[in-house]
């Protein structure tokens, strides 16, 4: 049988038996649910080095520290987060509108993992996929695939120890674009999870099923004249060197507010990034850019600063963190002014926050919209003005973007996939939670007795309906029965109590 076919046929018989033991599982209690994600991410947290180590050696990107706290984030912070939230029973219940929430599990989940964060990321999805009941299928990049199921694995032996079926987390091993479209489109696969380049995630959105899809980042990140100017250039380098610049919310752009310029330069110096400039620049540019598609070469993604100036001949000194190269345009001619996921940061110079939030909004719209952006400043009404008008839904103040948007620095939701919002043609801007992963099925009593204009009912009845008596007329409404307002009176009133006593 030809490779592509057994790809396949291995994505059918993985979705089938996805399928049983989700079925099995549909019916856990919150209990078991929790005991069954303490051991899973105690299992991923306890083999964070060696799965960082595999991923390394396998896809030759990143850096080995790195991808360890990365493992270790998806492992403990995501699973810490996650624990307390309700995905089983009842989630909610408004007495006033008798109303009951019921939590229900979606299915199969098909989890795309890209080359960039493979290890984390199968981490991550699993842990929210099961977390909401749901089993997951992972169709890795094929330059990941010996990291990706090594963590499923791990995963599967975390499951048969605590008496789950394994079968809840399950990787293709021979991984095809016509392998990854056949669980896409799998009658059984409830859900897509989407993370990759932009051609895999615009087939995620075609498959005909529901999908999360996260875009590019392309995040800015602005020095405002009031910053910290040490903290924030500390911070932006911290942020593009972390993992040579693989997480898409890793800041691609400095913009510089021109009265701190000098400040900034200088500790770009203390903090070893090199500014690359003339004939080097070019150099530069020609190595990093594909020449068929205009963007990043591949063969350049995720490599330390060091090695990239290495293969583009330039002298850079021992230790370099970032390459810094200086632009004034953004747009399909200005390479640098694009996404790079490599530790290489485009520096704009403007002068006053006004300039460099046009800036910031030109990079965002040539490649990002939606995703993030991070501003450093003191003044509270520039953050504000950030906040309530650049596109991008985290807006990120004085932290590092990288690992800000995802939910370690700052107090979002622990996530490796970020929604860009219908800005981006995702269907969410959040931080996706195990609450993406559940349908939610309501339970509604009668509030308000419906009764026809022409049906021959008593006088008191069309009153409850708002139809007076005998004319035919439509009355005001009355939404609650008077028994109904004397519980929402003492409902606010013994609530009143209670915060007095507080």
């Amino acid at each position: 049988m030809d490779r592509d076919l057994e790809s396949i046929q291995e994505a059918r018989d993985l979705v089938t038996r996805s399928r049983a033991a989700q079925r099995v599982f549909a019916s856990a209690t919150q209990e078991r649910v929790d005991r069954v994600i303490r051991a899973m991410g105690e299992a991923a947290e306890r083999a964070a080095e060696p799965l960082a180590r595999l991923a390394v050696d396998e896809t030759r990107m990143g850096r080995y520290q790195d991808k360890i706290l990365k493992n270790r984030f998806s492992a403990v912070d995501v699973r810490d987060y996650i624990l307390p939230l309700k995905t089983c029973g009842i989630i909610r219940e408004a007495a006033e509108a008798r109303v009951k929430e019921l939590a229900v599990p979606m299915g199969v989940v098909a989890a795309l993992v890209p080359t960039t964060n493979p290890t984390s990321t199968a981490i991550y999805k699993a842990l929210i996929a099961v977390k909401a009941r749901n089993s997951v299928v992972f169709s890795p990049h094929p330059r990941a695939t010996k990291c990706v199921v090594e963590t499923v694995r791990v995963l599967g032996d975390a499951l048969r120890s605590v008496g789950e079926p394994e079968d809840l987390v399950l990787s293709l091993t021979a991984p095809t674009l016509e392998a990854t479209t056949e669980l896409m489109r799998h009658r059984l696969t409830a859900v897509i999870l989407a993370t990759g380049g932009a051609p895999m995630v615009r087939a995620a959105y075609s498959s005909g099923k529901p999908a999360y899809g996260v875009g590019p980042g392309n995040v800015p990140a602005i020095v405002e004249r009031t910053a910290d100017v040490r903290k924030a250039v500390a911070d932006i380098v911290a942020g593009k060197s972390f993992d040579n610049g693989l997480l898409c919310s890793a800041e691609n752009s400095l913009i510089c507010d021109r009265p701190v310029e000098t400040e900034a330069r200088a500790e770009l110096q203390r903090q070893r990034a090199l500014v690359v400039t003339g004939p080097d620049r070019e150099r530069l540019r020609a190595l990093m850019q594909d020449p068929k598609t205009g963007h990043v070469s591949s063969e350049v993604v995720g490599l330390s600063a060091s090695e990239i100036a290495r293969r583009a001949g330039i002298a850079a000194p021992a230790g370099t963190r970032v390459l810094v190269v200086e632009c004034s345009a953004v747009g399909p001619n200005e390479f640098f002014s694009r996404e790079k996921l490599s530790p290489v940061l485009a520096l704009y110079i403007e002068d006053g926050w006004e300039k460099c939030c046009e800036r910031a909004m030109e990079l965002l719209n040539f490649g990002g919209v939606g995703h993030s952006l991070v501003i450093h400043s003191r003044d509270e009404h520039v953050i504000q003005r950030f906040f309530e008008e650049k596109p991008a839904f985290r807006i990120l103040v004085n932290t590092m973007a990288a690992m800000g948007a995802v939910g370690y620095t700052t107090g979002l939701a622990p996530a490796m996939s970020l929604g860009p919002g219908t800005w981006a043609g995702s269907v969410t801007s959040d931080n996706i939670t195990p609450l993406h992963l559940i349908n939610v099925k309501r339970l509604a009593y009668e509030l308000r007795p419906f009764v026809a204009a022409d049906a021959p009912e008593s006088g008191m009845a069309a009153q409850r309906q708002g139809i007076a008596p005998g004319s035919g007329a439509v009355m005001p409404p009355s939404r609650y029965a008077a028994d109904d307002v004397a519980r929402a009176v003492e409902a606010f009133l013994a609530d009143r109590r209670f915060r007095k006593r507080a």
